[in-house]
């Protein structure tokens, strides 16, 4: 069992309705981009939201990394901000209060789950939670020239995001992109992949903690949701295959899977029609184990 077992979000009519579930969205800066050479987390923040919209909660927190800290012409954080700041592993029974019964959220997620193996799992936070990338989500389903967090949320609704680069200002506007995909997309979306866990065990969470958050809590929950002009694709895309820099032969290696899966749909089909559904359910069955064989979904791009 991986750090996260990543599912997407679909239009075809298996999984989970997606506004019935609980996401938690996660958002990291750090001092430099791999945690394979030396780069450390030096503020999280998460936002639990519910998939109609309706914030459950929200967290966060500098964290003193024990290293020097860099990065500062992205994230502006200097040394003395995190004089004080809690450790990694102080912030961990928090993260899994946060998480537990939750799809774990980012935009780019593999970046996020980068650094959950190399810092948060050794310190304690259980492995094994069901996660979801709404870049990935965005390129699977919506034809954009840009997927950015802040370029994709102008090019949908026009507006840019606030508080860029900071851990909470680029968590709500991941939470708010997720469930704005989800009030406007043409047909019912719907999480396919494992589900939630509930957290049990480890420690509580100490009330001694003292958390430094740099970004004041959001009053009366998420702004009101912002209906999209959206080019939505005819044939979704295999999430699985939206990761990377997802260049012009990424899209078209991807497309093109898309419409011959497309296709072998309406063939499932049009045996349903004539064997009174038995070839549907055995196909579709063997589409899913297809796309399970594909793996998880593994690529900070725009």
């Amino acid at each position: 069992m991986g750090t996260l077992r990543t599912g997407e979000l679909t239009r075809r009519r298996v999984g989970t309705r997606a506004a019935d579930l609980e996401y938690a969205v996660l958002d990291v800066e750090t001092t430099g981009l791999d945690p394979r050479e030396g780069a450390r987390l030096v503020e999280v923040a998460v936002v639990r939201v519910r998939g109609d919209g309706e914030l459950v909660d929200e967290f966060s927190t500098l964290v003193d990394p024990r290293v020097p800290v860099g990065g500062q012409k992205f994230h502006g954080i200097g040394e003395g901000d995190v004089i004080g700041a809690p450790r990694v592993a102080e912030i961990v029974p928090r993260l899994a209060q946060l998480l537990s019964g939750a799809v774990v959220v980012g935009h780019n997620l593999d970046f996020e789950e980068r650094f959950l193996a190399a810092e948060l799992v050794p310190a304690g936070l259980p492995r094994g939670q069901s996660g979801l990338c709404t870049l990935r989500a965005l390129r699977a389903q919506i034809d954009l020239p840009r997927y950015s967090l802040p370029r994709a949320t102008h090019l949908l609704s026009g507006s840019w995001p606030t508080g860029q680069h900071t851990a909470l200002g680029d968590a709500r506007a991941c939470a708010r992109l997720l469930v704005e995909m989800i009030a406007n997309a043409p047909g019912e979306l719907r999480y396919a992949g494992p589900p939630p866990l509930v957290l049990r065990g480890g420690a509580p969470v100490d009330g001694t903690v003292r958390w430094k958050p740099r970004t004041t809590p959001e009053p009366g929950g998420l702004e009101p949701l912002n209906e999209w002009k959206a080019c939505w694709r005819d044939a979704e895309l295999d999430a699985a295959l939206c990761g990377g820099a997802f260049g012009a032969a990424d899209r078209a290696a991807a497309e093109s899977a898309a419409h011959r899966d497309s296709r072998l749909w309406e063939r499932v089909a049009a045996a349903a029609a004539v064997t009174g559904g038995v070839a549907a359910t055995v196909a579709g069955g063997l589409l899913v184990r297809m796309a399970g064989g594909r793996g998880g979904l593994r690529g900070r791009a725009g």
